[in-house]
């Protein structure tokens, strides 16, 4: 598959609370493995580069907590609680 050049053809809808819970819980699970050093965490421990450069533990681990702080962020701005009014007639 091809790179996309821009977002023109990219469509979605907003994320529900359970699926962003859904996230934190693999983010949460990925720094427990990485922690851990188990062979589970979605992410390596080293990816090479093209310059031969790697990631390393502790920059995996702050990309995760980065993107868990962004997804707890999400999550608290969504409404708690929706309200709804009905109109009775006789």
């Amino acid at each position: 598959m091809t790179d996309l050049t821009n977002l023109d053809s990219v469509s979605g809808s907003e994320l529900t609370s359970q699926q962003i819970q859904g996230i934190l819980k693999q983010i949460d699970l990925d720094i427990t493995n990485l922690v851990r050093e188990g062979k589970l965490s979605a992410l390596k421990y080293s990816v090479p580069g093209k310059a031969g450069q790697s990631t390393d533990r502790a920059a995996n681990l702050n990309a995760l907590l980065t993107a868990r702080a962004h997804y707890q962020n999400l999550l608290n701005s969504m409404p708690a609680w929706s309200t709804s009014q009905a109109v009775l007639t006789d």
